[in-house]
């Protein structure tokens, strides 16, 4: 197999579960070291580290809450410090908890936008700097979502976090692109995670999401992969400001 990223050190937030674990893991297999942020999950931070070892590739697990602006500038430190250097940068770490808009709890609301949307701007932030330093490039995806183009009715806390994510790689790209740092998003439809899984419990409503995907099926942290390893790869070298949906064909399924 072609390894895309040979030689490329990658870092992923939120990589202990879901997308961001995939995303991590296929770095790896396309022969990048990579370095993973997590909050709380150390058995999952752990082996997806393993999984990156197994690989061939070094990894690095570092705990630390996105919300605090100081987790970004450690977590940069800390990569470069094992790895040398950044030269892709994946923001995944997430959350949303589901709930009803009109006794949304300022907390809750809060708490989605620290982690969503702060989280990542610092995040972004630490890593561009580390890029502007380094002096050859580098690579910023966010993850976004479809709902930074669809609403949700238990989602008004989270979908403007998602716009805001898909407005930050547009402009981040005029930002950096002097620098040879290329910013793009990638928007998932609903793919089969923590994040969700309380939500499609409900079996009827899962039959309906699916019938709503023309090809058939919910997303899998593994879709993703393919995905951000092309933005991030010398391949999309002349793609930035972009942003891929990568939904099953969900959006475009309105009649």
């Amino acid at each position: 197999m072609t390894k895309l990223l040979e030689g490329k050190t990658v870092l992923v937030t939120g990589a202990s579960a879901g997308i961001g674990r995939a995303a991590a893991i296929g770095a790896a297999r396309h022969g990048a070291d990579v370095a993973i942020n997590f909050s709380r999950d150390v058995a999952g931070a752990e082996s997806a580290v393993a999984e990156i070892e197994k690989l061939g590739q070094r990894g690095l697990a570092v705990k630390g809450d996105v919300s605090d602006p100081e987790t970004a500038t450690d977590f940069v430190a800390r990569a470069v410090e094992a790895f040398g250097k950044v030269d892709v940068f994946v923001n995944n770490a997430g959350i949303c908890p589901f709930h009803a808009f009109l006794d949304m709890p300022v907390e809750t609301f809060e708490r989605t936008m620290r982690v969503n949307l702060h989280g990542a701007y610092f995040m972004v932030q630490a890593a561009a700097n580390q890029m502007v330093k380094q002096g050859h490039g580098g690579a910023i995806i966010a993850v976004s979502s479809i709902s930074a183009l669809v609403g949700g009715e238990y989602q008004t806390h989270y979908t403007p976090t998602k716009a805001g994510l898909h407005s930050l790689m547009q402009s981040t790209a005029i930002a950096l692109g002097r620098y040879g740092i290329r910013c793009n998003s990638v928007l998932p439809g609903t793919i089969l995670t923590d994040i969700n899984k309380d939500d499609l419990a409900d079996d009827e409503k899962r039959r309906y999401m699916e019938g709503r995907v023309p090809l058939g099926r919910l997303g899998q942290p593994d879709d993703l992969e393919g995905p951000i390893v092309f933005l991030a790869s010398d391949l999309a070298r002349y793609v930035t400001g972009a942003s891929l949906l990568v939904d099953g064909g969900a959006f475009v399924n309105l009649q």
